[in-house]
């Protein structure tokens, strides 16, 4: 199991869904980086379930900072922060010791652990475990922060229901890091959650598109080719559990283009700063950033815990079996996977600036 991600900077997580808590460590953050817990503390906040769109499982996510930080700033040694679980209905997943969900991990968990993984909620492989990725990057976000990096992720789509895109990106980028519901357009926030609670009365669920910009980034970042600016961040947007594709720019859109209309023209801006005039590639040229805002999207699956009955097998006794789900579980969770997508962009970005400049020029 590889449970670390970066190089110069990293995330290391740890815990299971019905365990006692979840871990996160960060290592290789430069010293005199300040850490404030109720950023944290609102972070994991935005993560969390609320109201009748989400899963009826509250965790409070007190959570321990129990090393790296003095003083409230960054020693420059690893920082360990704990998240305990203390709301498990642990009952609810009895039956399922044996049964595979569908969409969910638990038969190829089976052949891979053969059967010594913990298969309450998922174990290992629950949403739940993000909370210690928020954690962590919750001191990346701020981190970045003080260099002018900004992150911001709106639901881009839900349910069929679209919101506006990217404007004034300073302006939007902004006013997501106060959303309670991430998007940009207010009738679109009431048409979405609409959406999620039909798709709950008829126990079903939804899914989405995540658009994040990223704002300040210099030009000449990015290591081609194999942690090029856009394979880093793929490869942990893919961590995400949920997260199905992922695409830069004008992504898959690019298939209906011609050169002439996906090229980024450049300009010179009045004070002699070289610019792409559009931004079609996302921010990304041969895998280095050209000076322009990230932009990239994800797709959320809808939620594969669902109270429809579904086919599926009992994997100990290889019978077909019918199966309903029973517990809390959510009718959507791109609302709560946006704050997530913040966070790992955040990881991988301190660690691919650590890698360019150097891993004290985070705390400069």
């Amino acid at each position: 199991m590889k449970d670390t991600f970066g190089q110069s900077v990293s995330v290391t997580i740890a815990g299971e869904s019905h365990g006692p808590a979840l871990v996160a460590v960060l290592s290789g953050l430069a010293p005199g980086i300040p850490v404030e817990e109720a950023f944290i503390a609102a972070q994991l906040t935005r993560r969390r379930p609320a109201g009748a769109i989400s899963t009826a499982r509250r965790e409070e996510d007190k959570f321990q900072i129990l090393s790296g930080v003095f003083g409230g700033l960054t020693t420059g040694t690893p920082i360990t922060i704990l998240i305990p679980n203390e709301n498990t209905i642990s009952r609810d997943y009895a039956e399922l010791a044996t049964t595979a969900r569908p969409g969910h991990a638990d038969y190829a968990a089976q052949c891979k652990y053969h059967g010594y993984q913990d298969y309450r909620g998922g174990g290992h492989f629950s949403g739940r475990v993000t909370a210690a990725l928020v954690a962590a990057g919750a001191v990346a976000l701020s981190a970045l922060a003080r260099k002018n990096i900004r992150i911001g992720t709106h639901i881009a789509t839900c349910g069929g229901v679209r919101d506006r895109g990217f404007t004034d990106l300073e302006k939007d980028i902004a006013a997501l890091s106060t959303a309670d519901f991430a998007v940009l357009d207010p009738d679109a926030a009431k048409k979405m959650q609409e959406a999620i609670l039909a798709a709950k009365n008829s126990l079903d669920s939804v899914g989405g598109v995540l658009e994040t910009a990223v704002t300040g980034i210099p030009a000449g970042v990015g290591e081609p080719y194999f942690d090029s600016m856009e394979s880093l961040l793929a490869h942990m947007l893919f961590s995400i559990p949920a997260v199905k594709g992922v695409e830069f720019g004008s992504g898959f859109g690019f298939a209906e283009l011609r050169g002439s209309e996906a090229n980024d023209a450049f300009g010179i801006d009045k004070d002699g700063k070289i610019y792409p005039k559009t931004n079609h590639n996302g921010g990304v040229n041969g895998g280095i950033t050209n000076g322009a805002p990230l932009l990239f999207r994800c797709v959320v699956k809808p939620t594969p815990s669902i109270a429809r009955e579904q086919e599926t097998v009992d994997f100990q006794t290889g019978e077909e079996k019918r199966l309903q789900i029973k517990g809390r579980h959510d009718p959507a969770i791109i609302h709560r996977a946006r704050v997530v997508v913040d966070s790992a962009a955040a990881l991988v970005l301190c660690d691919i600036l650590a890698q360019r400049y150097g891993t004290d020029w985070l705390g400069g």
